[in-house]
């Protein structure tokens, strides 16, 4: 398999519920309904099992680098980071990369 891979890791701000992570979750896992382009999506919380670790992250596949273009500007996409993501990020980091 080949494709453009997107990894991006939250660490959320002090205070936010695991019930806001689910809140989180459950917005992203929409997208695949509503944006074409994305091929995989994986998204989850920190399993806790290692100290130092990111809060959240998510691993969206594409076809190629527009197709994730695409995803990274759809008004779905732009709306959840908007409304339920942005405002309980501390920190963000995130890659893309071929494979």
């Amino acid at each position: 398999m080949s494709g453009f891979r997107h990894v991006v890791l939250f660490k959320w701000v002090e205070g936010t519920t695991t019930l806001q992570q689910e809140e989180v979750a459950a917005k992203l896992r929409e997208l695949p309904g509503a944006i074409p382009e994305i091929r995989e999506y994986s998204v989850g919380m920190d399993a806790g099992v290692n100290p130092g670790s990111w809060d959240f992250a998510v691993v969206a596949d594409f076809a190629d680098r527009d197709a994730y273009l695409a995803y990274r500007d759809h008004a779905a996409h732009r709306a959840v980071i908007d409304t339920f993501v942005s405002p309980l990020v501390a920190e963000r980091a995130a890659l893309q990369y071929a494979f």
